[in-house]
């Protein structure tokens, strides 16, 4: 670039009143817009207009993709300004300049450092390739981002500072530019491969450095599904539902804080474009939603996106390796990292790989040492791919299509794909960016260091470097090299029903099991987890009529009453051998100094309800006693059986030694309530609830582990309760009629992180009363609504 594009926008700003021109003001934008272009071009212009539907929901409706980017972003900073600006400043590796080294942050859903955060995007980030990559988007998508960007700005113009929310009024909130959106993208692509790799990335130097603090407890990244990551996803068709058409349920499990959360919108280019749902900040377009003919959602795959190769290093010199032999030397970048109160910035060389990025894991014994390093290998790294995946999406026409889109573009970064459309047919597809690599190719290219199967018992494929041969394999055709063909990876489209719950493709349809994948896809004839087997239970108690619902087939009624219902499955499967434990309990002692008596947690227990609604009793209990007792060994009474994996395993062993054990989990869940002085009979609904100042909202559902759809994780904070941080976020129930989408939806903690705004809390009082909004599509329903407002945008 001519100019430094993160300084421009300051070209603008310091210009008195109005002494810049229209058109130099065009073209001082255009420059902005561009990021890696030194040539300007002047910009087309932009006119949107933004009606807002009851709970502020925006409908952005312009003649052109860049006008409808333009209107996306600016409702989305009137509703979201000081979130998607921290996440502008996470990016762009400045967090330590403005808010410390120390302080925490949030990355692809785990909490880091800023100074690790800083060191990763300074380091992993490769704007040029990006910038090259965008390049070769659609004119459609390349617009839409352009306009969003020149929204965002604009919307900041508009606002100064003494007009921004209280927490957003430093100047650490800037106007953004091209290499911004990318960088915010990129981040979002990595979340499950180099993003869940951060720290063992940012710690990753030879062996004539000094070890970081903590570094020795640095393991394997964790599993997406041990924090929560997740979701349901259920798709009806034709032969199981009432209207004949196809029924979506779309249950993302994301987080209720950063930049994670999800935003609704409408988006509308007439004759081009007309889709509702979501997005996350800073992506412009939708990421799951509905159009006139088809529904989606995703759920988070078991693919691995990444694979970790041993190099082995040149005896001379351990900042290069050999490979076939011949020694390859590392990459080296020097970051500057400004640190809030300190004098000189923080210098840091990082080394790379052909390969990618180099990462440690000290405490399994993954160092760099003087004889061999590891690098990671990042199947979505400069993904720009994904953003037309995602456009093409919202403007396909029935559940085939997305199929052919998805295995074409390979740009679904780390999700799977469930579809309904209103002719009736459904798709489950976990067609994802995935490293080519077979099994026998992950056994011939173990890496003989011998730490393969400790790094395959955490599904961390390791190949040796040292030889070109270990590489991905390359199959022409594929939209980056080394990746699986989207042909060959699984999908089904039926006319009865497919659901995932973030196992793996194995049991998208009981009735029809998929096998056959290679092991870097996902297990398949194992255990399922308990929201998996929930759902499929749920599923066919429907088709076989048994749940108490009337009739034998799916509406959007019934299918919201069965996430609604908020049944507790682990409950159902060992509460009865509770019982037998819990008959004339005994004190239990849990040390010298402490006995419990669980006779009254025996009693609660008894009567709960075996739900997680606002007034079951007991709901908490179970929870922390289930936390501790899952994880005693050989604890089922009846072990899975591959024959039957809805219903196994189950049951509790009540042997003594087992029971005994039980019977402690008991107590030490009993010892916790009382030292956080919640009552063991207290309602669900006043003991977890959403904070809103000095409101508290009761939130209904609960642990995902537990086998509870309506999944909520929840932190017990003393003196408080269990306040949500993760799981039912936004959720969609859309079906079809003859003039369009019939869409119930509801968004738990509300469109606005604003404190001050309308918005912030209100359908979060929806939920608790398990309320839902019917989304208004159509041009007649938007105008029909009586608290539309509409405001017209035009630069």
């Amino acid at each position: 670039m001519g100019s430094s594009p993160r300084k421009s926008p300051s070209l603008l700003h310091a210009l008195p009143g109005n002494a810049m021109s229209r058109a130099t003001a065009a073209i001082y934008a255009s420059i902005l817009l561009m990021g890696a272009s030194s040539t300007p071009v002047l910009a087309a212009g932009y006119k949107v207009e933004i009606a807002r539907t009851q709970y502020g929901i925006p409908h952005i409706s312009g003649a052109d993709y860049g006008s409808v980017g333009y209107g996306q972003a600016y409702a989305y900073l009137e509703d979201n300004l000081c979130l998607i600006a921290d996440k502008v400043v996470t990016v762009s590796g400045e967090r330590s300049k403005y808010f410390g080294a120390e302080a925490k942050t949030t990355v692809a859903f785990s909490e880091v450092a800023n100074l690790e955060s800083d060191v990763f995007f300074k380091s992993y980030l490769d704007l040029p390739t990006l910038r090259k990559s965008f390049a070769k988007a659609s004119p459609d998508y390349q617009n839409l981002v352009r306009g969003y960007v020149a929204g965002y700005n604009r919307f900041l113009r508009d606002h100064p500072v003494g007009l921004r929310p209280v927490g957003c009024q430093g100047d650490w909130v800037r106007a953004v530019n091209l290499d911004d959106m990318l960088a915010l993208n990129e981040e979002r692509m990595v979340q499950a491969s180099g993003g869940a790799w951060l720290r063992q990335v940012t710690a990753a130097a030879p062996p004539a450095v000094p070890a970081l603090a903590g570094l020795a407890a640095l393991g394997f990244p964790v599993e997406p599904a041990t924090f929560g990551l997740g979701s349901n996803g259920w798709a009806f068709g034709r032969e199981v539902t009432a209207n004949k058409s196809g029924i979506l349920l779309g249950n993302p499990h994301f987080p209720w804080a950063t930049t994670n959360r999800f935003y609704e919108l409408h988006l509308t280019v007439p004759g081009k474009l007309d889709t509702m749902g979501v997005s996350i900040a800073g992506a412009p377009g939708i990421s799951i939603g509905f159009n006139h003919d088809v529904a989606w959602t995703h759920t988070v795959s078991t693919d691995r996106h990444f694979t970790v190769f041993e190099l082995t290093l040149d005896p001379k010199d351990p900042t290069a390796y050999l490979v076939d032999g011949t020694s390859v030397p590392m990459s080296r970048k020097t970051l500057s990292v400004e640190v809030k109160g300190e004098a000189a910035p923080r210098i840091r060389t990082v080394f790379g790989s052909n390969y990618g990025a180099m990462v440690v894991m000290p405490q399994v014994g993954v160092k760099w040492s003087d004889k061999v390093a590891y690098a990671l290998k990042d199947a979505n790294k400069n993904n720009t791919r994904s953003g037309d995946t995602w456009l093409n999406i919202a403007r396909a026409k029935s559940a085939g299509e997305i199929k052919t889109i998805i295995e074409q573009s390979l740009g679904i970064p780390w999700v799977n794909t469930i579809v309904a459309d209103r002719h009736g047919e459904v798709l489950y597809a976990d067609i994802t960016a995935t490293p080519n690599v077979s099994e026998a190719k992950a056994k011939a290219c173990a890496p003989v260091s011998g730490l393969g199967p400790l790094a395959a018992s955490a599904r961390i494929y390791m190949l040796d470097g040292a030889r070109s041969v270990c590489d991905w394999d390359v199959v022409a055709g594929t939209p980056a090299p080394g990746l699986l063909p989207g042909v060959s990876m699984p999908s089904t489209l039926r006319r009865d029903y497919v659901a995932n719950s973030n196992d793996s493709y194995w049991l998208a349809n009981p009735r029809a099991p998929i096998t056959g994948q290679p092991p870097i896809v996902g297990p398949s004839v194992t255990t399922q987890n308990l929201r998996t087997r929930s759902g499929l239970m749920e599923i066919e108690a429907r088709l076989d009529g048994s749940d108490g619902l009337p009739g034998k087939t799916f509406d959007p009624a019934t299918v919201e009453a069965m996430l609604y219902r908020n049944k507790n499955l682990a409950a159902d499967l060992v509460l009865d051998d509770l019982a037998t434990l819990c008959a004339n309990p005994a004190p239990v002692v849990l040390s010298a100094e402490k006995t419990i008596d669980v006779a009254q947690a025996c009693a609660v227990l008894a009567g709960w309800d075996r739900r997680m609604n606002l007034d079951s009793v007991g709901a908490h209990l179970f929870i922390e006693f289930w936390e501790l007792a899952q994880n005693i060994p050989k604890v089922w009474a009846v072990e899975f059986d591959p024959a039957d994996p809805v219903h196994t395993p189950r049951g509790l062993k009540t042997d003594p030694e087992t029971g005994a054990k039980i019977m402690k989990a008991l107590a030490r869940a009993v010892d916790l309530l009382n030292t956080n002085k919640i009552a063991l009979d207290a309602p669900w609904g006043q003991v977890q609830f959403a904070l809103h100042g000095d409101q508290r909202i009761p939130v209904h559902g609960g642990e995902g582990s537990d086998g509870v759809l309506n999944a909520q994780q929840s932190k017990l904070i003393p003196g408080v309760g269990y306040v949500p941080f993760h799981g039912s976020s936004y959720i969609q129930v859309v079906t079809f009629d003859a003039a369009g989408p019939v869409a119930d939806a509801i968004m738990t903690y509300s469109q606005s992180t604003d404190p001050a705004s309308a918005h912030a809390a209100d359908q979060t009082a929806l939920h608790a009363l398990k309320g839902w909004v019917r989304l208004p599509f159509s041009a007649s329903a938007i105008a029909a609504d009586p608290t539309v407002t509409r405001k017209v945008l035009q630069e």
